[in-house]
C-alpha cells in the first residue's frame, strides 16, 4: 500500500512539473528567426531578420481629420518613420497589438509617427471611447474602402505599412508581429544601431498588388514545361484576366493576395495547360462574367 501511494504521489508531482514547464514556455518571450518573408511571432531562434523593399513606392497621400478633429496629412510626416496601422475595435489580434504600438510610440517619440486607421463601421465616437479605454496616444482616423484600395487592399486586420523617412513604403505586415521586429525596423530606418540582419527584396505584389505584374513566380502556379516565351505569355494572361472568385483582382493578384483561393488556382492551372499544349483557341476565361 505504501509503495502504491508513493508511486501515485510521484506521478502527480511529475504531472504538475510538466504543466509548469508548458506554462513557462507559453509565457516566454517570442524569438525571431531568419526564415520566410519576415519573422513571425512564435518562431524559435536567436536573430531578428528585417526585410525592406528595394523598389519602395511612395505612400499614397491622404488628408483626413482624426478622432479629435485634428487634420492629419501624410505630407507632415516626411523625415519620420511611419507605421500606418489598419485595425478595428472588434478584431482580437488588433486589441493584442495596441499595447505594443503604444510602447513603440513612447520609445521613439517624435521620430516615429504611428497612425491608426480604424476600419470600424461603428460611429467615430465609439472608436474614440475605445481608444481612450485602451490608452491609445497616437492619432486615429476613420478608414474607408477607398483608402484601403489606395494601399493595394487590406487583406487582413491588423495590417501595418512601414514607411521610411522619405515617405516610401518598405514593408507590409499582415497580422501580429513581435514588438522587437518593429523596434528593429524603426531603428534601422532611423540610422540607429540595430542587432538584426537586414535583407532586401523586390516588391512583386507583397506590398502593392499592382506590382504583381513584375512577378516571375506565383504562389501555387507551376510553370514547369514552359519555355521563356510561353511563360511570358502565361504571366501576361494571368495579369490581365480577372479572377472569378469575386475579388475583382487579376488572377495573378489574387494568387498573391490569397494563395488559398481555389478559383484563382484552377484558372491559373487552366491557362498554363492551354499555353503548354500550344492551344491557339483557349476557352473563354471564367472571369468574363466579372468584366461584363
Amino acid at each position: 500500500m505504501k509503495v502504491a501511494t508513493v508511486s501515485k504521489s510521484l506521478i502527480f508531482v511529475v504531472f504538475v512539473v510538466g504543466l509548469l514547464a508548458v506554462a513557462f514556455a507559453v509565457r516566454s518571450p517570442h524569438h525571431v528567426v531568419a526564415t520566410g518573408k519576415h519573422s513571425r511571432p512564435g518562431d524559435t531562434g536567436t536573430q531578428i531578420v528585417i526585410r525592406f523593399a528595394n523598389n519602395p513606392q511612395p505612400m499614397p497621400p491622404f488628408l483626413l481629420s482624426d478622432l479629435n478633429g485634428e487634420v492629419i496629412s501624410t505630407a507632415s510626416w516626411r523625415g519620420k518613420v511611419v507605421l500606418l496601422n489598419f485595425w478595428a475595435t472588434w478584431c482580437p489580434p488588433c486589441r493584442d497589438e495596441i499595447p505594443e504600438m503604444v510602447e513603440l510610440s513612447k520609445r521613439f517619440k517624435d521620430r516615429l509617427q504611428i497612425v491608426g486607421v480604424s476600419m470600424d463601421d461603428s460611429p467615430s465616437e465609439d472608436v474614440r471611447q475605445f481608444a481612450k479605454e485602451m490608452g491609445i496616444d497616437y492619432p486615429i482616423v476613420m478608414g474607408s474602402r477607398t483608402l484601403s484600395r489606395e494601399y493595394g487592399g487590406v487583406p487582413a486586420l491588423p495590417t501595418s505599412f512601414v514607411v521610411n523617412t522619405d515617405g516610401k513604403i518598405v514593408q507590409k505586415h499582415e497580422g501580429l508581429y513581435p514588438i522587437d521586429l518593429y523596434d528593429s525596423e524603426v531603428r534601422s530606418l532611423l540610422g540607429m544601431p540595430v542587432d538584426a540582419k537586414i535583407e532586401t527584396f523586390e516588391d512583386t505584389g507583397q506590398i502593392f498588388l499592382k506590382n504583381a505584374i513584375h512577378a516571375k513566380e506565383l504562389p501555387g502556379v507551376d510553370f514547369q514545361g514552359l519555355d521563356e516565351d510561353q511563360k511570358r505569355a502565361a504571366l501576361k494572361r494571368l495579369n490581365s484576366e480577372i479572377c472569378a472568385c469575386g475579388c475583382k483582382l487579376t488572377i495573378a493578384q489574387c494568387r498573391i493576395n490569397d494563395s488559398a483561393c481555389s478559383t484563382s488556382q484552377q484558372l491559373a492551372q487552366k491557362i498554363v495547360r492551354e499555353i503548354r499544349s500550344g492551344s491557339s483557341h483557349p476557352s473563354p476565361p471564367l472571369s468574363n462574367a466579372i468584366r461584363q
